[in-house]
């Protein structure tokens, strides 16, 4: 069963963890930014099975993730390319990243730190900003009905809402 089905907000994390929340899509994604591109090399890096490999692909790939694309003109075998889409899953994969590192590992104990290749330093950790560029913090930031809720979300959220405000006033 499909994990939006268990949501009663009907919100993105769910949907993006239906074709995300396998751990192995999540290493492929990882890879094709490393600059992995063929079936071959994906296996060989990840130690994956092809059955499983072939189904992640196909499933990244039905989402806009990766695009399948010939290694040339009318060559049988084919590559696997980040789309704009895909691409934009950079932040995410960052923050997984980093939050292994703190949580799982331990400061001083990072497998794998991302550098600024112009200056050759550290990246900052992965923040939440306001649209002036405050750094927020969790109460700072309220959830809300977007276009797209439906009724059950907009209840929700109405709820969490009336919790937020109760909370408030103690």
């Amino acid at each position: 069963m499909k994990m939006e089905k268990f949501d009663p907000l009907n919100g993105s994390i769910a949907h993006v963890l239906d074709f995300l929340g396998e751990g192995w899509s999540m290493l492929i994604i990882r890879e094709s930014f490393f600059g992995i591109r063929r079936f071959e090399e994906f296996q060989r890096h990840l130690g994956i099975a092809r059955n499983i490999l072939t189904s992640r692909l196909k499933k990244l790939c039905e989402n806009g993730i990766l695009e399948r694309v010939p290694i040339k003109e009318g060559a049988k075998r084919h590559e696997y390319l980040l789309t704009h889409k895909g691409k934009e899953l950079l932040p995410l994969l960052i923050a997984l990243t980093q939050w292994g590192d703190k949580w799982v590992y331990g400061e001083g104990n990072e497998p794998v730190i991302f550098l600024d290749r112009e200056q050759g330093k550290q990246i900052s950790p992965i923040r939440v900003h306001a649209e002036d560029g405050r750094e927020l913090r969790p109460r700072e930031m309220m959830p809300t009905a977007g276009p797209g809720a439906n009724e059950e979300a907009k209840n929700r959220l109405q709820e969490l809402l009336a919790l937020a405000r109760e909370i408030e006033k103690q």
